[in-house]
């Protein structure tokens, strides 16, 4: 038994890190003009391309990897009065490929490649032109990067100006040759179509068999992401002191500290190494994380599987396996049994000490770190396993600094005032209370990653009523422990009750208290994020009362059987549904990237959204796009699957393409992230995340709204 628990421990500590890929930027460009002729301009970009990295040529056939674009916004073309003049000269000759996976030959360029575009100007003034450039780049191993880019070029009049069409001219598109002129970035395999101008945006309303580019004007994408750890570091930091008051710690406070008490003149030396002895246990929890992180990252420029990473936080397979290593660690604390490293390490640990040096008092500290294992190794599984949620590749090693420091800097504190150790309380049955304590919370606490597979896969047996039943029960229970009503095996005869348990029991059963309500509907707001939706909640008095908030929408929306927006809305869960509407209602779209395992996401629905304003305003005023990155149940029909510009696969759940959708527009992976467009894919405002105030969600859903109606007067 002992060798499953010290393998379920290894096994969290060797796998459970969720690191999301970094952004990569492996083409570099410069641009400049050459003039043709009086109303000719020749456009050339010059591109670098990192080692290893193919650019692909504008040329590449349909059907494989997606190939370079050069485009004028329609704005542009009948604003400035121009257009493209011939095809796209490309230097110096690309390499040609037979690729295996897309059975076709790539056309692409490696380390350098030059780009010429010839416009014809038509205007008589001069003007600043905009075009777009973009594409992607790919490694061997099949890791792809797609981009976009914006350039400015100053053009000057042409003296003798042309009159431009009025009615736009149809264009056709050739699939041996991929003509400039069709200005399509969506549709790149389809056969000889017609298209009007007003079709050809950055932004298409029909399906395309590559990842949906849903944004043609984006200044925000590449922002630096402002997430802080903060709140996190501190947690553990708690975390690490409370674990001092467990069996297992707090009698080797006195015993480690007196080997660094000296005479008086050996002050300084003592608390040197106790200095030490605190950097090695803090180097001890950490350095294993932030070395696993590190040769996970060598694979390719800093970046692990952003599926790997997914796979962790919302599969069912880790989190059941989570769920049931809490439940494991709540029966250890209980005293059903001790999770044990093996007598040898302890031994070979231990023998190391007699050393001396700087050698000995690191495994002075290695040795405490291995005996205290049995009450410090569930609080560490537990803390590393909540990382997982964040999506933050630092998260593991910031919880694990917290952790550490918690439990290090006492021991250093006392070496440099040991007067306090007369004031620390004598061993006794409270530690194994605190342990008991742990353990009621730790199965609490476990439930929330059941209902992680819960949702994410639609079983539907942890709903909302139900695991807020269970905390009830859980938490109730904990009040009886601490009154005494209830015993454990360990626990010493408790002949009267002391004031700080009666204290704490009055603390438990006011949270009992409060969850009640939570039965019958009530949100619970403050604790959002660790609940199940309210929209899995059976019997809601609440919203009965509330009455419904539906929005106004078009068509019915796909996959609303199985999705859900909360307070009564309703959107839609597919992007064209979505676009197709706003253009039908003349709104603008409101983008929700959340995910069902998403603890910012519920705290946003229910803190923020819930506002009576905030919520009259998506329901009257946007079209809402609920975007799930984590669902695993919902299968996309086989007509609707796409091939990712970003790694290339082919993503059949609908999960995968919302994932795949925010990762390639916003070069995001973290929920909740909110984007405002209009139906063409213009971004009204700068995107937001996670904000728990209200009058900022306000004023950037206002932001949008009078973006919107600048840009679509009526």
């Amino acid at each position: 038994m002992k060798r499953i628990f010290n393998l379920s421990i290894l096994f969290i500590v060797l796998f459970n890190t969720s690191i999301y890929a970094q952004v990569d930027n492996p083409v570099k460009w410069k641009v400049s003009q050459q003039k043709v002729s009086d109303n000719e301009v020749m456009l050339i970009f010059k591109a670098t391309i990192d080692e290893g990295w193919h650019l692909y040529s504008p040329f590449n056939p349909p059907g494989g990897s997606v190939a370079l674009g050069i485009y004028i916004e329609e704005e542009d073309i009948y604003k400035n009065k121009l257009k493209f003049s011939g095809k796209i000269i490309e230097s110096p000759k690309p390499k040609e490929v037979y690729d295996d996976v897309f059975e076709k030959i790539e056309i692409f360029f490696e380390h350098k490649a030059t780009f010429k575009q010839k416009i014809k100007v038509i205007s008589e003034t001069d003007f600043t032109l905009t075009i777009t450039v973009d594409g992607q780049t790919c490694l061997e191993d099949g890791r792809c990067v797609a981009f976009s880019e914006d350039f400015d070029f100053q053009i000057k009049g042409a003296p003798k100006a042309e009159e431009i069409e009025e009615t736009p001219p149809i264009i056709e598109e050739k699939t041996d040759t991929l003509d400039i002129d069709t200005l399509d970035i969506v549709n790149l395999d389809t056969n000889i179509v017609e298209k009007e101008i007003d079709t050809i945006q950055r932004i298409s309303l029909e399906r395309g068999k590559t990842t949906p580019i849903i944004i043609s004007e984006n200044n925000w994408a590449n922002k630096d992401e402002k997430k802080s750890l903060f709140w996190f570091f501190f947690i553990a930091l708690g975390l690490g002191l409370t674990a001092l008051l467990t069996p297992c710690v707090f009698p080797m406070i006195p015993m480690t500290v007196s080997f660094f008490i000296k005479g008086e003149g050996e002050k300084a030396k003592g608390r040197m190494q106790a200095i030490i002895y605190g950097v090695s246990i803090v180097a001890i929890y950490t350095l294993p994380i932030a070395i696993i992180i590190a040769i996970a990252n060598l694979g390719g420029k800093g970046a692990v599987s952003a599926d790997f990473a997914n796979f962790l936080s919302t599969h069912w397979l880790p989190n059941v396996f989570f769920f049931l290593i809490f439940v494991i660690f709540a029966a250890s604390f209980f005293g059903m049994f001790e999770i044990t490293l093996p007598n040898w390490m302890l031994n070979k640990s231990d023998k190391q000490t007699s050393k001396g040096g700087l050698i000995g008092i690191f495994f002075m500290a290695f040795t405490l770190v291995l005996v205290s294992f049995s009450c410090t190794g569930p609080i560490v599984g537990g803390i590393i396993a909540q990382s997982t949620q964040g999506g933050d590749m630092l998260k593991p090693i910031v919880g694990m600094l917290g952790f550490s420091m918690g439990v290090a800097i006492p021991f250093t504190l006392f070496a440099f005032f040991p007067s306090l150790l007369k004031n620390l309380p004598k061993s006794g049955g409270w530690l194994n209370s605190v342990k008991v304590v742990l353990g009621f919370i730790e199965l609490a606490l476990g439930l929330k990653f059941l209902s992680i597979a819960d949702q994410t896969y639609h079983w539907g047996i942890l709903d909302r009523e139900v695991y807020i039943a269970f905390w009830i029960v859980i938490f109730a229970l904990l009040g009886m422990y601490l009154l005494g009503k209830i015993k454990f095996s360990h626990d010493s005869d408790m002949p009267y009750l002391k004031v700080p348990r009666l204290m704490m029991a009055i603390i438990v059963f006011t949270f009992v208290i409060y969850l009640v309500p939570g039965m019958f509907g009530a949100p619970l707001k403050a604790l959002s994020g660790y609940l199940p939706p309210n929209s899995t909640h059976d019997f809601n008095l609440a919203g009965m009362i509330k009455g419904d908030q539906e929005s106004t929408i078009c068509e019915t929306p796909k996959y609303e059987d199985e999705l859900h927006l909360p307070h009564g809305l309703r959107g839609y869960y597919e992007v064209y549904q979505a676009l197709n509407c706003s253009k039908e209602n003349k709104k603008p779209v409101f983008i929700d990237f959340t995910g069902h395992g998403c603890v910012n996401c519920r705290q946003m629905e229910e803190n923020v959204w819930s506002d009576p304003k905030a919520l009259k305003i998506l329901k009257e005023d946007y079209v809402i796009l609920s975007l799930y990155v984590d669902d695993k149940k919902v299968k996309v029909p086989e007509k609707e699957w796409f091939t990712s510009s970003a790694d290339g696969k082919v993503k059949k759940t609908l999960g995968k393409q919302n994932s795949d959708i925010q990762t390639v527009n916003f070069n995001k992976n973290s929920q909740p992230y909110y984007v405002l467009i209009d139906h063409n894919g213009v971004v009204l405002a700068e995107p937001t995340e996670f904000n728990p105030k209200v009058e900022d969600f306000i004023e950037f859903l206002e932001e949008g709204k009078k973006e919107y109606a600048r840009l679509h007067p009526f």
